[in-house]
């Protein structure tokens, strides 16, 4: 973007004044120069000021019957439309109080008649000059501004897909669908936002917060992908060795997800909330959990709020060798684990929001097709082992 430097001499001045030998006067001056355009009352020169090319510049008579200069000046640098337009006072009126008031109101200068053409001309010159470099600058800006947001939406997208293709790598070794990762987002944001306003979460479950902890969300379980598929395939209960193994997926996700931001060089927000998911999200509120077996206000609010939401999902959904339990009767074993598996309140604010919960997983439901697919994936795995 470059100044136009025939900006000047394609400006437009309006001239107002009710006089109109002044009119004339200030238009023969004027138009060898530039784009003239006259008003003989304040409120033609409004109208004048609001149609889609306004003058660059005014001239401004004060003393004018029905409304005069002041007023006239006043009502533009109000509205947001016409407030960068300059205006020069040009007037009769010499006191020193007078042209004070002109300044306060927003005028660019002050003119005293009977005029001196050349110091009009040239003051003219210097005004529209300036305006031409505040709205260059003022363009520059509003397109640095656009870019600026151009470039974070293509970040921020390229954020989004990454997350999603890590938790998908996940997903292919598991009995889980890629709907699960989209059910449990939308679990834990319905339940901070319930929960946002409530005394023990309103400082911690701020908009940002939530914006971080639906975008890390899908990262919870990417440490299955160094389970073995023997371990993590099984349909059946696993041995006290096996569920060992198993375990430690929490651990493996939160030095993955750590490594990666190693290789960054930076720490990155969304990832640190994603550890702390990956890693916490098996705790248990009454301290029975894994992998550290801590308790309460110890555990992540971030895991505490996907501990809820995996359950949930895990309860209700379909794997290829089980059905998925009844709403009603998951509602019950969530409200059963308050206190001791969960955080009570947020069991609390589960119950409010559980016909909510059932039509997340309505919309993001698993299709026959998907089991179907999922099977031959899992059927293929187990062939190659």
């Amino acid at each position: 973007m470059e100044l136009d430097v025939n900006l000047l001499e394609k400006a437009t001045v309006l001239v107002v004044d009710d006089t109109p030998d002044n009119l004339a006067l200030m238009s023969d001056l004027l138009k060898g120069n530039y784009r003239v355009k006259v008003a003989n009352s304040g409120e033609k020169a409004l109208r004048i000021s609001h149609t889609g090319t306004p003058p660059d510049l005014i001239l401004l008579d004060i003393m004018m019957p029905d409304m005069d200069g002041y007023e006239v000046c006043q009502r533009l640098k109000q509205d947001p439309a016409t407030r960068d337009i300059p205006v020069i006072f040009l007037t009769a009126k010499v006191a020193v109080e007078d042209e004070r008031k002109g300044f306060e109101l927003g005028a660019v200068d002050y003119i005293t008649k009977p005029i001196s053409p050349p110091i009009v001309m040239a003051r003219v010159k210097t005004h529209l000059a300036m305006k031409a470099q505040a709205d260059f600058l003022r363009d520059q800006n509003d397109y640095l501004e656009q870019e600026v947001t151009k470039r974070t939406r293509e970040v921020m997208a390229i954020q989004d897909v990454t997350i999603l293709a890590m938790a998908s790598l996940a997903e292919t070794r598991d009995s889980d669908t890629g709907n699960h990762i989209r059910r449990t987002q939308f679990y834990v944001k319905a339940l901070a936002e319930k929960l946002k306003s409530h005394p023990r979460f309103a400082a911690t479950l701020t908009d940002h917060y939530i914006t971080m902890l639906f975008k890390s969300a899908p990262l919870h379980d990417i440490g299955k992908v160094g389970i073995p598929d023997r371990i993590l395939l099984k349909p059946g209960k696993f041995t006290p060795e096996e569920f060992e193994i198993m375990k430690s997926h929490t651990t493996l996700g939160r030095d993955a997800i750590a490594h990666a931001e190693e290789l960054l060089g930076m720490k990155v927000e969304f990832l640190s909330m994603a550890k702390e998911i990956a890693y916490a999200h098996q705790e248990k509120w009454n301290g029975s959990g894994y992998p550290e077996g801590i308790s309460g206000d110890d555990i992540p609010v971030s895991a505490r709020l996907m501990a809820v939401a995996d359950v949930y999902d895990a309860l209700i959904s379909r794997r290829v060798y089980k059905e998925g339990m009844p709403h009603e009767k998951a509602v019950d074993i969530i409200a059963e684990g308050r206190g001791s598996h969960f955080d009570p309140d947020m069991v609390d604010a589960f119950l409010e929001l559980q016909e909510q919960f059932r039509t997340i997983a309505a919309r993001y439901a698993d299709s026959d097709q998907d089991m179907e697919k999922k099977k031959e994936q899992l059927e293929r795995q187990a062939g190659e082992r």
